[in-house]
């Protein structure tokens, strides 16, 4: 579905991603992690042509995407950033029906099959009676529902997901994640999530991507990415992993220690 041939790109002189390849299957959940500076969000945006590589070529089931406009790749693929601001303070309805601009005529106007799509979209992560409360009124993770309402209002083929439960409490993290794994499993969405958090990327996804450096360091499921071994030699810290009693999928134990401390002058 999405084909990745040795993407390269730089800011200024700084190389942030280096002969990056890989393949996203349609219906696939796939996880992209490595440090901080590693190079995830910068991939996503390549992915949804918010920026263009300096070498490589993505290609959307075949078609370069460098080919296809911007209306088409919003109709085929959805984004939901880490951070997102609204200028205005528009309602949920009025946030998740910019979600249809890719289907809108020349004349801008929402149809009555627009209303429809977005109340549905808002429906299905239960944000329909929230329709007529403003987006500055909501809580974090209301609004992160709101997010998804507005890219499924897109009708997407793919889900981009930066950092999804980054400042979230534990309740809404469960939350979001189990909405989304749901349309992952019942509506068939592909879906493309950065994040920080390993041990839910090795209990959600179907394959993970570790990156080092701007590189692919490891490639494969959970099993076979989640080890002792490349989780130390990509973050430089000592771990335990060991299997998680309730997902069966690897988990990620850090190890208390002391730092030693200056001596006093």
């Amino acid at each position: 579905m999405i084909e990745v041939h040795s993407i390269s790109f730089r800011y200024h002189d700084d190389w942030v991603l280096r002969d990056v390849s890989f393949r996203v299957e349609r219906g696939e959940f796939v996880g992209v992690i490595g440090p901080n500076g590693s190079g995830k969000t910068t991939l996503l945006k390549i992915l949804y042509r918010l920026l263009s590589p300096q070498s490589g070529e993505i290609r959307f089931e075949l078609v370069p995407l460098k080919k296809m406009d911007r209306a088409d790749i919003a109709k085929k693929i959805a984004v939901v950033a880490q951070e997102t601001h609204l200028l205005f303070p528009f309602s949920v309805l009025e946030t998740v029906l910019t979600g249809r601009s890719p289907h809108l005529g020349s004349l801008m106007f929402e149809s009555d099959k627009d209303l429809e799509m977005a109340k549905k979209a808002m429906e299905w992560t239960k944000m329909l009676p929230f329709s007529g409360r403003r987006m500055d009124e909501l809580s974090g993770g209301e609004r992160k529902r709101v997010f998804i309402a507005r890219a499924l209002a897109q009708e997407p083929e793919v889900i981009l997901l930066d950092e999804p439960t980054a400042n979230l409490d534990i309740h809404h993290q469960i939350d979001f994640l189990n909405l989304i794994l749901t349309l992952n499993q019942e509506r068939g969405l592909t879906i493309v999530m950065a994040s920080h958090d390993m041990n839910t990327a090795s209990d959600f996804c179907d394959r993970l991507i570790l990156l080092q450096e701007g590189r692919v360091y490891k490639m494969g499921t959970p099993e076979e990415v989640i080890t002792k071994e490349n989780i130390e030699k990509v973050y430089g810290c000592e771990v335990e992993v060991d299997q998680n009693p309730f997902s069966g999928k690897p988990r990620i134990n850090l190890l208390k220690k002391k730092t030693p401390l200056p001596s006093s002058p």
